[in-house]
């Protein structure tokens, strides 16, 4: 017995994730009462896939009890569409209806459009982007004793470029290419070298600048420690583009690393160390 389902591609696609937010029994409980426990389902995805094909109207289903209001809040937040935290689920289920009738969900938005809801500015980003990455990939250094972040190639594009360029003694540059290998070359960082990067995130070490295309650049600048000793300082830029396959997370598309050791230096302050890079420098990175 088969049914099309009437709701339109967004609908669809936006009950998808919704439903994916919820247990497999509420959703197998949800299947039940949908199709009046005529079809019989097997598994969790093929019970989504009905629920879907079953429904309708988009507002019935949003209004089932077994929807609850705290899921549509967690949908639409990934949506990135901000409700107050205390909205009722009438108002909320209002809310899902409005973004899917005018389309602006994650499958109709442009790869690289910016979410144009909330005003967007790339130094808030690049703050939050550094705090997470350097949390990150230092939680592998061992000597940090803390618990290890899911540190690997899915926060990369396919095809990342990084350049590395050490001063430290001798001039040593490298590059790598891909995902797989770029993820290896920096966890060896923390993880085999031992080293903590602590990134300077005071107006004078961090910048950051989006171009027309949808790429943002942050650039940081910061200290290198092993241990208690401070070895230099480093200096970073990150091309960041969305994944639109991915809830429009952003992901790395080129990371520029220059190392210094303190001997390349000359006693210059370390403590916390400015950009060397100006705006125009960024800019002709964004074309």
């Amino acid at each position: 017995m088969s049914k099309m389902s009437g709701l339109s591609e967004t609908e669809r696609a936006g009950f998808a994730k919704i439903l994916k937010l919820m247990s497999e029994d509420h959703v197998l409980s949800l299947c039940d009462t949908v199709t009046n426990k005529m079809i019989v389902v097997e598994t969790y995805t093929e019970a989504i896939e009905t629920i879907i094909a079953f429904t309708n109207n988009a507002e019935e289903l949003l209004k089932r009890k077994k929807v609850v209001r705290d899921l549509i809040f967690k949908y639409l937040a990934k949506e990135g569409v901000v409700m107050p935290p205390n909205s009722e689920k009438h108002q909320l289920v209002k809310r899902t209806l409005e973004l899917w009738s005018s389309g602006k969900t994650d499958e109709t938005r442009p790869t690289t459009e910016v979410k144009a809801e909330v005003a967007f500015d790339p130094l808030v980003l690049g703050q939050q982007f550094c705090q997470w990455f350097f949390q990150l990939l230092n939680s592998h250094n061992p000597s940090l004793g803390q618990p290890c972040q899911d540190w690997g190639p899915q926060h990369f594009w396919p095809d990342v470029k990084l350049h590395l360029l050490s001063r430290a003694g001798s001039e040593q540059m490298d590059d790598f290419l891909g995902a797989e290998m770029v993820s290896l070359r920096l966890l060896a960082l923390t993880k085999e070298e031992h080293l903590l990067l602590s990134p300077n995130l005071q107006p004078q070490g961090i910048r950051a600048l989006a171009s027309p295309h949808g790429l943002v650049l942050v650039a940081v600048a910061g200290t290198i420690h092993r241990d208690k000793a401070c070895l230099g300082i480093f200096e970073q830029i990150f091309g960041l583009i969305r994944s639109p396959l991915e809830n429009n997370s952003w992901k790395i598309k080129f990371v520029n690393l220059k190392i210094k050791g303190q001997d390349a230096l000359g006693g210059t302050e370390m403590v916390a160390p400015a950009l060397s890079y100006n705006s125009t420098e960024l800019q002709l990175l964004c074309n």
